[in-house]
């Protein structure tokens, strides 16, 4: 097992609001970003979490999976917050798959137009020197 897990936490995000509340649209769009960056798609699940029944009545935010070839990408979205999380994680056994990891970030922190953001890489199963039989 070896590969490259990306993170990252964008707050401030000044994108259109559907892309934080309508799961469908969101999760079309993470598709296409990860075809877009040379993954293969492989499964997807998208939710919304509903409106709160308290009195402030926020929306609920989304999560998005899409499950790749190579492994994963997962987004949550907090529309109160105008914030979102990003996972990227990208099994390198075979063939290295980080460039398409790093495209894929990119392009939907594009998607997101966050003011700040705070990105965090980890390089998985680098010690693993085991050789399968």
């Amino acid at each position: 097992m070896q590969g490259l897990h990306l993170t990252a936490d964008l707050t401030g995000c000044r994108c259109a609001t559907h892309w934080l509340l309508d799961a469908p649209v969101l999760g079309a769009a993470c598709v296409a970003r990860a075809r877009a960056a040379g993954l293969q798609v492989v499964g997807e699940l998208f939710h919304a979490f509903p409106t709160a029944a308290d009195a402030t009545g926020q929306a609920g935010g989304v999560t998005a999976t899409v499950l790749l070839a190579e492994s994963h990408l997962c987004v949550h979205t907090w529309p109160e917050r105008s914030a979102v999380t990003l996972d990227v994680y990208v099994c390198n056994v075979g063939a290295d798959h980080s460039d398409k990891a790093r495209a894929l970030l990119a392009a939907l922190e594009d998607l997101f137009q966050p003011t700040r953001v705070e990105r965090h890489a980890l390089q998985r199963g680098a010690g693993d020197t085991r050789v399968a039989a």
